[in-house]
């Protein structure tokens, strides 16, 4: 076997660690030293009791933790010489958590015969036909992005389009699929430089339930620019946009009443919130023709005044001569302006409308005014019918490009960082890392391909099907039309691993050795690598594990990064596949349904949208949640025809505020219940814990307050009758919900299966597998992972940011392991990591006896947990460039992210 480069990466000299979770009892956890160097305040101390510590590479911007306005005293931070964490933080009163009170708009000088402009199809979804794709209208001094659908900022992300240039946002309709990513792009705007940035955003007048929704978890200072245009009996669009290199008009369909009126069984032909959609008028400023003062001259003119007046388009009386001179005189003719109109019409029910509107009358037959470019954001089954063909023709010489969903672009991932390095890892061990479900689309030979090319001689209206980063260009004249050339091409499977043999030529024989971890056959004497950090107590087969079938339950890391997604990591969840008995999600950050989607494949997917028994939210942030409704309405709709019954979504109680207000734009087929109905009730006693930490009623209950509006008890006690029903039909003996530390009403989550009998008749007992969520270490979550098969760990930052930790109330990579150590958990899953570490993240070899690193779409099955260890020191291979420019590179990373953790 090859030398393998070592893993231990962080600076032994390092003088800044966090103190060792070693205790010989629970109850000492959080007991205060009693060396008269740390002075006794409360189960936890102060990081002011902390020796001054540095790190050998300081930041050149170091997290300040003295007293100044608007930020956290050190007397916020409590810790006890052994755990920190940040009081202030915790109970929702750091102020530098509050927003900015006024956020920018940006102010550029725009110059309209100068002005570059295209348009431009931004892919998401295309791939995983999961959310709306987004249009992109560039100009060199400003940009403007027509819906923003889920995975928008990882799109951008990935292809370099810079979030801080937006200056508007129109949404086409205000429903998850085309606005699921706002909420997310809203905090990322607002915490980009020490300003902050806002942006407008534009939309129908249901804009303001969704504003409404996300005011529940966003600060009102990242909305103040949000507007929305109503219904009105005018028939010209009304204009929302007008400066010097553009116009922007709406025009508003809403479906058939009469229709729906005339529909008994079908609810979504019922006009509603979220029923209005729009289509944009996008006019470009003529350019005036070249002026020739000769000519001027000639007719008798002075130059002075009147030269203006004619390139104005006024005539003007000679100077010399008894004439009027017009500016077609001395004039080239005026280049018109290009138009072009992006149509969302969502169902056959609004076709009536965008048949007969007035507002576009002016733009047919290319007469009074001519469309040069239509993108069509309608779905296929509305495109390709009759009356939108028709519609189409009367557009004469419009290129129509048609971007809905079309089958042939499930081939070609939209992000392919991510893509290639999901296939090196399932090339690696694909035990771990299943063939992603793209795959097995790519081996159908074209199938879809070939489904979508249809002929266009049996189309009224000749279309072309959008692609991910086509552009349609209006400026310069010279550059006019279609351009193809930024387009993606598909890369096969066997391209990419003939690239990884390029560049790691040891990686066949790196695969190899991990395949005989699961070769049954082999003989257990046979020499393998050793592996020093693997103890004979970590060989020690549970007995949950004893016999265990491969269809028992897995774990899928859909999500395994922080704060906002990256080209490598989205941001959190974690599917829990039970297989046959369903399955479960454990938070769901934006963009869940897509890596479910890559993860299983399309149809796979929505089995398992289909199957979910529970949703589980671990605490309000925006990472953990906003993927939630896209989940939720999906459901709704794959299960409209069939009976059933409403999800349990389980969550903070701030959580209900957003879904109530939010089910006012979209039905979402859920119940609610809150974490605090999911505790376990011999909690209130704390009965093997000294700390009171957690205790009803104690000061530090507030973090987790009660607030006004809960739901009923006889209500929530249904909910529960059902849960637990739900959760016998799964296998599952137990949920227990239990606060952590973060930030105000923050759980962790521990579930338990119910006990099983093999085919001897012996009683196996139940696995049990234990959420952390975002938390420092605390004795709740020590209490509940005793005894689990699996821990799944945030670990937020690397082992040498202790101060950041604490401040930001996360774990680092050794307090997380320690967890684990100390409640006697089988297995680690680290998870969560700050997006500075793109690939992996630092971690020190000595702690991994145990533990696992999460990547994004691995798959953790139960009969494989012996084994997920041993495959660590493996995977650094992969990334050991990455790893060591890590540890090389200067460390003054500023994070545009850093406030949201």
């Amino acid at each position: 076997m090859p030398q393998l480069p070592s893993l231990r990466l962080l600076l032994s000299s390092a003088s800044y660690q966090t103190s060792p979770l070693k205790f010989s009892s629970f109850s000492n956890l959080f007991r205060p030293r009693s060396s008269p160097s740390f002075r006794r305040r409360t189960i936890f101390t102060s990081s002011a009791s902390y020796p001054n510590r540095h790190r050998d590479k300081p930041s050149s911007r170091p997290l300040n933790l003295s007293r100044r306005k608007g930020s956290s005293s050190m007397d916020d931070i409590e810790d006890n010489g052994s755990i920190g964490f940040n009081k202030r933080r915790a109970e929702g009163k750091d102020k530098s958590d509050l927003p900015k009170k006024t956020l920018k708009l940006k102010d550029a000088k725009l110059n309209p015969v100068n002005t570059i402009c295209y348009l431009q199809v931004l892919g998401t979804g295309m791939d995983t036909q999961d959310t709306s794709p987004s249009v992109l209208l560039f100009f060199d001094k400003q940009r403007f992005i027509f819906n923003a659908g889920e995975g928008l900022q990882r799109f951008c992300t990935e292809h370099k389009i810079k979030l801080s240039k937006i200056d508007h946002i129109f949404l086409s309709r205000v429903c998850s699929e085309t606005a699921g990513g706002l909420p997310g792009l809203l905090l990322t705007l607002a915490g980009i430089g020490e300003e902050g940035m806002s942006v407008n955003v534009w939309g129908p007048s249901d804009l303001n339930y969704l504003v409404t929704a996300m005011r529940s978890f966003i600060p009102g200072a990242s909305m103040v620019n949000t507007k929305t245009f109503e219904m009105s009996e005018s028939t010209e669009p009304e204009i929302v946009v007008e400066n010097e290199v553009v116009k922007i008009s709406v025009i508003l369909l809403q479906p058939d009443p009469v229709v729906g009126q005339n529909t008994k069984n079908d609810n979504h032909l019922l006009s509603k919130a979220g029923d209005i959609s729009a289509i944009y008028v996008c006019e470009l400023p003529e350019i005036k023709g070249k002026f020739y003062p000769e000519k001027a001259i000639a007719l008798g003119l002075k130059p002075g005044p009147k030269y203006r007046q004619l390139q104005l388009g006024q005539s003007v009386k000679s100077d010399r001569k008894n004439i009027m001179v017009h500016p077609s005189d001395v004039m080239d003719p005026s280049i018109p302006g290009p138009i072009v109109l992006v149509v969302d019409c969502p169902t056959v029910y609004h076709l009536g409308e965008i048949a007969y509107t007035e507002s576009l009358q002016s733009f047919y037959g290319g007469i009074s005014k001519t469309v040069n470019c239509i993108i069509h954001l309608s779905p296929l089954s509305v495109v390709n019918t009759d009356e939108y063909q028709f519609w189409m023709t009367r557009f004469v010489g419009a290129q129509h490009i048609v971007a809905g969903h079309q089958p042939k672009n499930v081939e070609i991932p939209i992000l392919k960082s991510s893509a290639k390095i999901a296939a090196w890892l399932n090339y690696l061990c694909p035990q771990f890392f299943p063939s992603p479900g793209i795959w097995s689309l790519q081996k159908q030979e074209g199938s879809y391909s070939k489904a979508s090319n249809e002929d266009p001689s049996s189309e009224p209206c000749k279309t072309i099907s959008a692609e991910n980063l086509l552009k349609f260009w209006l400026r310069p004249s010279s550059q006019f039309g279609l351009d193809r050339s930024g387009v993606p091409s598909l890369a096969s499977t066997s391209d990419v691993i003939k690239e990884l043999f390029s560049e790691i030529p040891d990686i066949e024989s790196v695969a190899k050795q991990i395949s005989k971890f699961w070769d049954l056959e082999k003989d257990k004497e046979e020499d393998m690598v050793e592996e020093p950090w693997l103890s004979e107590e970590d060989d020690v087969l549970p007995s949950c594990l004893e016999d265990i079938s491969r269809e028992e339950m897995e774990i899928v890391l859909l999500g395994t990064g922080s704060s906002q997604p990256s080209k490598y990591r989205n941001v959190s969840a974690v599917f829990i596949n039970l297989f046959s008995k369903g399955s479960l999600l454990f938070d769901c950050g934006e963009g869940t349904l897509g890596q479910l989607k890559r993860r299983f494949g399309l149809e796979g997917a929505d089995k398992a949208i289909r199957g979910l028994r529970f949703i589980w939210i671990s605490h309000i942030h925006a990472d953990h949640h906003t993927g939630l409704a896209r989940i939720l309405a999906l459901r709704r709709d794959l299960l409209k025809d069939e009976p059933h019954a409403p999800i349990v979504v389980i969550g903070p109680r701030q959580l209900k505020r957003y879904l109530d207000a939010y089910q006012r734009l979209e039905n979402l087929d859920m119940l609610f219940l809150d974490c605090q109905n999911t505790e376990d009730s011999t909690n209130d006693g704390q009965k093997d814990v000294d700390s009171n930490l957690f205790t009803r009623g104690s000061p530090m209950r507030s973090y987790w307050k009660r607030l006004n509006g809960g739901i009923a008890n006889e209500i929530a006690s249904s909910i529960m009758n059902d849960l637990e029903k739900t959760l016998k039909e799964a296998g599952l003996e137990s949920l227990v919900s239990f606060p952590v530390v973060h930030c105000p009403q923050s759980y962790g989550v521990a579930l338990k299966a119910s006990n099983r009998v093999n085919c001897d008749g012996k009683v196996i007992p139940g696995w049990k597998i234990v959420y952390s969520g975002d938390t420092r270490p605390c004795p709740q979550l020590v209490k509940a992972s005793r005894g689990a098969t699996v821990l799944i760990h945030e670990a937020t930052f690397e082992d040498g940011m202790g101060h950041e930790a604490i401040a930001k109330n996360h774990s680092t990579t050794k307090e997380a392991i320690e967890v684990g150590d100390l409640a006697g958990v089988y297995r680690i899953i680290l998870t969560h990591f700050s997006q500075r570490y793109p690939k992996i993240p630092v971690f020190d070899e000595t702690h991994m006896h145990k533990t696992s690193i999460a990547f994004d779409l691995m798959s953790v099955n139960l009969a494989d947990l012996p084994m997920l260890p041993k495959v660590l020191p493996f995977l650094k291979l992969l990334f050991k460039d990455e790893m060591i420019a890590v540890d090389d590179e200067s460390e003054d990373v500023v994070l545009a992210d850093a406030g949201r953790l």
